[in-house]
């Protein structure tokens, strides 16, 4: 059963009591039904769209509809509610019921007790109710809405009182909207009936981190199951009692009285299988395609044409024209996800040719709504958390790790003491933890921004972070009087700017606390005092909006300035765009400077401003395909405004791959290159290539749904198409074997010879190697495929024993075609000539292997090489500089013969003279030896000058 929030949980007797204290304060703009209440409130803002559900029937066809289509084509920022039949936000719902479920504030709206206030609305402070209404566009007025409703609430109204709900007669399908339709009740009992159903909260599972964590939990996965089971039976129909089937049929009866809500709420319980409801993709596509055709709404063409493009469940054919059909009139009502959709199909070419112009028209459009979107949020915008990753890249890629493009070569992890590339979170935040309880500012710090950004693996808790960074700021001021500490640790008062300038940020956004300027400014004005971007920033917006204090145009671009020179990505865009607004050519430049700067860091905003910039040709010369690549990935980075990113995350970890697979499949849709790959790694039906005995397995089934081959071929080739190897490597490998497919050995070469190219994968190259081998595909040549072979040795350190093992075979192979003289080209020594070597080349040649293998010893550190002072590098003529080498060695050895034979001459004089000053009796004519310790004696005129460079002239 699918744990999430629905429509039966969000409108409750206690959101009633708030909407009907809005009618009072507007009385001519008062709903006329439970969806229609649920609809005024939608209209506020929403800090969290991931908390709107599929299971909201609310659509153009409901009372309030067109009223809201019209707010969101003013796109003034009104959050979509994703799959569902009307783009809306219901996540301020979901926030006003979970506070209003505490009996402390159940009932607010006496003002009594100090305990019965009001809870704040999301992102306005206390605001009076009335703000719910401020996002109506001007062209919604009161005299517009509902006119002759709910009188009866109210008797003293100007406002006729309207006749019964049940006699009053409802536009047709084909003819707009009323504020009843036939079957109303009905949808309201069933929604009753769906309250009673207790959905367990959906809880992220926790995996035991590190080394022995990760052991133990394969290791379980390894043990046999010893478990003795019946077959699955594939064709039982699931049967459902209770409330669950009081509700369908009340829906059913609501639906065959043409009501738009039940048929969507119909048709999303058959397609999602809510409340354990069994999967009926036939029915589904009846119930969407029925309110497709007959009423034009546009999620359901969506869902229409999604069932089309994918073919999902069997229930219609795959029909890729009717998908581009349906996701068109989608498109063009305004529907964000298929205009995804259709801007992907035109950038991959997907059942149309490729148009940079008409895929850059459809994801514009998306980029706008995402931006307009995250600048709706509190002061400095919406704050993302990344959800998309691939389920293969866990465990090393596709064919595991070292095997796979993204775990190999230049990807591979690099083992080293100090390498946390294996580090789980859990054990990060562990040790942190202890550091910061041990007195380390620096892992508090660390902890605090952790906690503060969130990733997909760890929860945003803005609480838990405000109380780290606030133990960090701590240490060095002091609480009274915010003064500095006295004797404080050196280089505290960096990281305590930084704690600064985040608790400013909380304060500002009103993020764990209630939102105050004043004391956002305190604290901003503590770090801009040491040098803190972030606080720069923070001030500086406050300066430019006027939040708190006096509108200074002239500050906030000087703080702007002083944190964009500090490489802070969200003040280089706000100074971009100060710079943008004055239109001057140089001025311009400033700005592309400022967002190209920006954008280096992945700032969505600075992405966005420059596929603007580009697109119009502001600034820089006009070029479509950069444009549409920066409006791409601004819209994908956008995950919760429009993608099924985190439902099919925690789906996954849940262990319900069915209901995983349908959300990635969605986003894979939209041209997500990640959901791509994991669409087909989940359908892919030969991950291992080992397997297991079956007595040693599990024996899980897969269900239908599951095993699609053919749709994974589709996945791998789209994945393919956007740049990753190992996906473009798995489509030949399905060629290859006739996965999915025909056979095709001619297509499974293509594959293989696209990502061998550059040697980026060595599993192509040994898959090339292996085809020269055995002749399949590819002409049988020996000497050919031991190429590959050593060639994919070089591309992956980790292929040598699969390698070593096939050119063994190889060889041996190689040695009986030659023996038999054979018709295949054997493995041949490249041809040298044979010559004498003098001296000189032989020195030559050593040194030049010795060269190599340093060179290859070392070329990672030293890819450029060594450059001289000219610029030049030095060592490429190698053959003369060892001719040059040789010359002075020998001019140096000749030059040390020639001192000792003169040393040698004068030796051999002295003695003579010596001999025959002896023997005639003038021994008292010599000389006398220098006393130890005197000042040396002049030299006589006759001595040789080269006398003192006897021992090699170092350091005379």
């Amino acid at each position: 059963m699918r744990a999430q929030a629905t429509l039966a949980e969000i409108a409750s007797p206690a959101s009633e009591v708030l909407l009907r204290q809005v009618a009072a304060q507007q009385p001519k703009i008062r709903p006329s039904s439970d969806g229609e209440w649920l609809l005024a409130l939608c209209i506020s803002r929403s800090p969290n769209p991931g908390l709107c559900r599929r299971q909201n029937p609310i659509h153009a066809n409901s009372a309030l509809g067109p009223h809201i289509e019209a707010r969101r084509q003013s796109q003034v920022g009104v959050a979509p509610c994703r799959s569902s039949s009307l783009e809306l936000s219901i996540d301020a719902v979901v926030s006003f019921e979970a506070s209003l479920r505490r009996p402390a504030v159940r009932d607010w709206t006496s003002s009594s007790s100090e305990h019965h206030k009001r809870p704040p609305l999301p992102y306005t402070n206390e605001r009076p109710l009335d703000v719910l209404l401020e996002c109506y566009d001007a062209r919604i007025t009161a005299q517009n809405l509902l006119p002759k409703v709910f009188a009866a609430d109210n008797p003293t109204d100007d406002v006729a009182t309207p006749e019964p709900a049940v006699e009053v007669e409802p536009a047709a399908l084909s003819g707009g909207w009323t504020p009843y339709q036939n079957g109303w009740e009905l949808v309201d009992a069933a929604r009753a009936e769906l309250r009673k159903i207790k959905t367990p909260p959906s809880r992220k599972s926790k995996k035991p981190g590190g080394l022995f964590g990760t052991v133990f939990r394969y290791a379980l996965k390894a043990l046999p199951s010893l478990r003795v089971s019946a077959p699955p039976e594939e064709h039982a129909a699931p049967v459902i009692s209770g409330p669950l089937l009081e509700g369908v049929r009340l829906l059913q009866q609501a639906a065959d009285l043409d009501n738009t809500d039940a048929i969507y709420l119909l048709g999303e319980l058959n397609f999602y299988g809510n409340y354990s409801h069994p999967r009926n993709f036939k029915a589904a596509f009846d119930h969407y395609n029925r309110l497709a055709s007959v009423t034009g709404n546009s999620s359901a063409q969506f869902m229409v044409g999604f069932m089309y493009a994918t073919g999902v469940g069997d229930a219609v054919e795959r029909d890729q024209a009717k998908a581009l059909l349906y996701h068109t009139f989608a498109a063009n009502q305004g529907h964000t996800r298929s205009e995804m959709t259709v801007g992907a199909r035109y950038v991959s070419g997907i059942g149309v040719p490729k148009s940079c112009d008409m895929a850059c028209k459809y994801y514009k459009r998306v980029a706008d709504k995402a931006i307009a979107w995250i600048r709706s949020g509190p002061p400095g915008g919406m704050h993302l958390v990344p959800e998309a990753y691939r389920l293969a890249d866990e465990v090393g890629g596709v064919y595991g790790e070292g095997a796979s493009v993204v775990s190999s070569g230049i990807h591979a992890f690099r083992y080293s003491p100090n390498s946390d590339a294996y580090a789980a979170i859990d054990d990060v935040i562990e040790y942190l933890d202890l550091m910061s309880q041990k007195g380390d500012y620096k892992a508090a710090f660390n902890l605090g921004r952790l906690y503060y950004e969130g990733q997909r693996e760890l929860e945003r808790d803005v609480e838990l972070a405000r109380h780290y960074f606030l133990s960090v700021a701590t240490k060095f001021w002091r609480v009274k009087d915010g003064r500095p500490n006295d004797n404080v640790k050196p280089g505290l008062e960096k990281y305590a700017a930084k704690s600064a300038g985040y608790i400013g940020r909380m304060w500002l956004r009103g993020e764990g606390v209630k939102q105050n300027f004043g004391n956002a400014k305190k604290w901003f004005e503590r770090g801009i005092q040491y040098g803190d971007s972030q606080s720069q920033w923070g001030l500086g917006l406050m300066s430019l909006k006027g939040y708190g204090v006096a509108h200074n145009f002239q500050r906030a671009t000087e703080l702007f300035k002083a944190a964009a020179d500090q490489d802070f990505g969200t003040a280089q865009v706000a100074l971009g765009a100060l710079y943008l607004d004055q239109g001057n050519k140089d001025d311009l430049k400033i700005a592309n400077h400022y967002f190209e700067s920006a954008a280096r860091y992945g700032n969505i905003e600075a992405q966005y401003y420059l596929a603007e910039m580009m697109h119009f040709g502001v600034g820089r010369d006009k070029t479509c395909h950069t444009a549409l690549n920066y409006y791409k990935v601004v819209s994908e980075k956008a995950e919760p405004f429009l993608s099924s990113w985190s439902e099919a995350n925690q789906a996954y970890e849940d262990g319900d791959l069915e209901l995983a697979l349908l959300d990635y499949i969605m986003a894979a849709e939209q041209g997500y290159e990640k959901a791509q790959n994991n669409v087909a790694y989940i359908l892919d039906p030969s991950q291992s290539r080992l397997p297991l005995p079956s007595w040693l397995r599990r024996h899980t089934p897969k269900s239908k749904l599951l095993q699609d081959s053919a749709l994974a071929l589709i996945y791998w080739t789209r994945s393919s198409i956007q740049s990753n190897i190992d996906s473009l490597v798995k489509m030949g490998d399905y060629y290859l074997s006739g996965i999915g497919t025909e056979p095709a050995i001619d297509k499974a070469a293509q594959c293989y010879t696209g990502a061998s190219e550059h040697f980026q994968s060595g599993q192509a190259l040994y898959n090339l190697g292996w085809m020269h081998e055995h002749g399949v595909g590819l002409t049988q040549d020996f000497h050919l495929a031991k190429r590959y072979y050593d060639h994919a040795l070089e591309t992956n350190d980790e292929a040598y024993l699969p390698v070593t093992m096939s050119l063994m075979r190889l060889r041996l192979r190689s040695a009986w075609n030659t023996f038999t003289n054979g018709k295949i080209n054997s493995i041949q020594d490249e041809p040298s000539e044979k010559k004498e070597w003098s001296l000189s080349e032989w020195i030559n040649n050593f040194l030049q292997d010795e060269r190599l293998y340093y060179d290859d010893v070392y070329e990672d550190l030293y890819d450029d090489g060594i450059v001289g002072s000219d610029g030049e590098p030095m060592g490429d003529d190698l053959d003369e500089a060892v001719v040059d080498s040789l010359i002075i060695l020998f001019v140096a050895a000749a030059i040390v013969a020639l001192v000792w034979y003169r040393n040698a001459r004068q030796q051999a004089h002295r003695q003579a003279e010596e001999n025959a000053a002896r023997e005639g009796g003038a021994v008292g004519r010599q000389p006398a030896a220098p006393q130890q310790g005197a000042a040396p004696q002049p030299r006589n005129p006759g001595d040789q000058p080269f006398q003192p460079f006897g021992a090699g002239g170092i350091g005379h």
